[in-house]
């Protein structure tokens, strides 16, 4: 609950804090009193219905240590997100607890956390940076490939009475042997191939080349060592295959009729430039995106930011656990992603580190605009982002009943402040974008050859050219 501690941080070395916690007696003894009732809920005692022991029945029975233990355990992760809110803090890395001497009723609980923070950085010049920005530019041959993709779109299959050749698509019958017995999952009818496509086991496709519909064939493989099914690895196998048939996939013509059945236009060279258009549009979305990353990279460069090398570990570790999560909800197991790229977490997270040491750079130049800026972020702020959330999610404009529990739940469980500084950051770039002068590439990488004031310190080697600053 909101409220329920008092925080007082200390600045340590290496970019790093330690915040002495204090948590209310009346929070402590909500979540005694919660703790005791969960527990209530799996003891038997005489005179009370399973499930329905009294908290301080249950206190009495297993000792307010034991309760108090559970309680801690319990509001621990709660109590640690509303420290770091009400402490204001940017923390990098697991953070070290350590939980003083259990309290007395009436009490406060007392904990200290040690842990990384985001680094202040100092800024250089910010507004009115002379940045490289290209043009946009469609290519003839990005038109055609766009076309080429409508026209596969629209391919139709067709039966033909030859022999099946690498592009045709074979529909067929097959049962697969180990050692001559059927095994699971080695059987399908009507199972439709493309040739070449390399969706099967290595070797299978192409011993399908040549045979034509009615044909039966042996298909002798061997699985990879590194195959998905474990007890398939490394063994042969034989396919029984029978060809049902062969079908060749035939491209519509590029004309005016394929126009207006790939995309409604009345011809082909409205069609084109429909998609050069289309292309061009994409185009520009990515310069902006690329631009903006350009603007706010100069002004990490003008900036003095230093990082330890033990904070940018702990957020390669962080980056890891973020990308590990993303495959979890697309249903890839992280440690078989590791398998595929043949690297085990600790390598990968060194090698992420130079993109950790920019993420922390840039981020404490952000967050030193959003100060020198004055830039803040009100609660009307985050119901607006909230609405836009929800409406991007697909779904309809939640009320502004529902926006503002969503506001509240969010404020008592620690989030709140991590989206405000989201958008306060975001509002930071704006600030950047909006002042920054695009300049061509060309101009640009120039100057990255010429030496200036101060560009010395921060590149090796002696300058040929020299220009003042502008």
């Amino acid at each position: 609950m909101a409220g329920a501690v008092k925080t007082k941080t200390t600045e340590l070395e290496s970019s790093r804090v330690r915040v002495d916690v204090e948590v209310a007696p009346a929070a402590v003894e909500r979540e005694v009193e919660s703790a005791a009732r969960a527990l209530g809920r799996e003891m038997r005692v005489s005179g009370f219905r399973r499930g329905k022991v009294p908290a301080p029945v249950v206190i009495q029975r297993v000792g307010r240590e034991a309760v108090l233990e559970e309680a801690i355990r319990r509001g621990l992760p709660g109590w640690y997100e509303e420290a770091l809110a009400e402490a204001r803090l940017a923390t990098v890395g697991d953070p070290k607890l350590d939980v003083g001497d259990y309290p007395a009723k009436g009490d406060p609980l007392s904990f200290t956390i040690e842990v990384g923070v985001r680094p202040t950085a100092k800024l250089g010049e910010y507004k009115g940076l002379e940045v490289g920005r290209r043009e946009p530019q469609v290519d003839a041959g990005d038109v055609e490939r766009e076309l080429e993709r409508l026209r596969e779109s629209l391919a139709s299959l067709e039966s033909v009475d030859r022999e099946a050749r690498e592009g045709d698509y074979v529909v067929l019958d097959f049962v697969g042997t180990l050692d001559g017995e059927p095994f699971e999952g080695g059987e399908a009818r009507g199972y439709t191939i493309e040739l070449g496509s390399d969706r099967l086991v290595p070797g299978f496709e192409e011993q399908l080349v040549g045979a034509k519909a009615g044909e039966e064939r042996d298909v002798r493989v061997t699985f990879p060592d590194d195959y998905g099914v474990e007890r398939l690895r490394g063994r042969e196998a034989v396919f029984a295959t029978t060809v049902k048939d062969v079908k060749e996939k035939r491209l519509p013509e590029l004309d005016d009729d394929f126009a207006t059945d790939a995309a409604g236009f009345d011809t082909l060279d409205e069609l084109r430039a429909d998609i050069e258009q289309k292309l061009r549009e994409a185009d520009e979305r990515s310069i902006e995106g690329e631009f903006r990353q350009a603007v706010l990279d100069a002004a990490v460069e003008a900036a003095a930011v230093e990082v330890p090398h033990e904070l940018v570990h702990a957020k390669a570790h962080e980056m890891w656990h973020d990308t590990a999560h993303q495959l979890q909800h697309r249903g890839i197991d992280p440690r078989r992603w590791l398998e595929v790229t043949g690297k085990d977490e600790e390598e990968l997270v060194t090698e992420s580190e130079p993109e950790a040491e920019r993420a922390l750079k840039r981020e404490s130049v952000l967050a030193a605009v959003v100060e020198a800026e004055g830039i803040e972020v009100s609660d009307d702020d985050l119901l607006d982002a909230l609405r836009e959330a929800a409406v991007r999610q697909g779904g309809q404009p939640p009320s502004e009943r529902s926006l503002r529990r969503s506001l509240e739940r969010a404020k008592q469980q620690g989030r709140a402040e991590a989206l405000r500084e989201d958008i306060a950051m975001r509002r930071a770039l704006d600030v950047l974008v909006e002042s920054a002068k695009a300049i061509p590439v060309e101009q640009a990488k120039a100057r990255d050859k010429l030496w200036t004031p101060g560009k010395e310190e921060r590149e090796e080697g002696s300058p040929e050219l020299w220009t003042p600053r502008s």
